[in-house]
């Protein structure tokens, strides 16, 4: 398990969005750790056409904190 910290995509609302919220998206975002490994869909409006799977470490401009965060 990694520590996800505010502006990364673990913690952004974005992070998993074009599906219903996992138990796991549930985790990450009440206990600010995801497993190493763990991808999931961006559905930010710049980058949704593009289809990214990005870990919950990683980061962008959009950011936008989850109401857990």
């Amino acid at each position: 398990m990694i520590a996800i910290n505010q502006g990364q995509c673990g913690l952004c609302v974005h992070f998993g969005e074009p599906h219903p919220a996992t138990p796991t998206l549930t985790q990450i975002h009440t206990s600010k750790q995801a497993p190493e490994t763990f991808l999931d869909d961006c559905g930010h409006p710049k980058h949704a056409p593009l289809h990214l799977k990005v870990s919950a470490m990683s980061g962008c401009d959009g950011f936008t904190p989850t109401a857990q965060a």
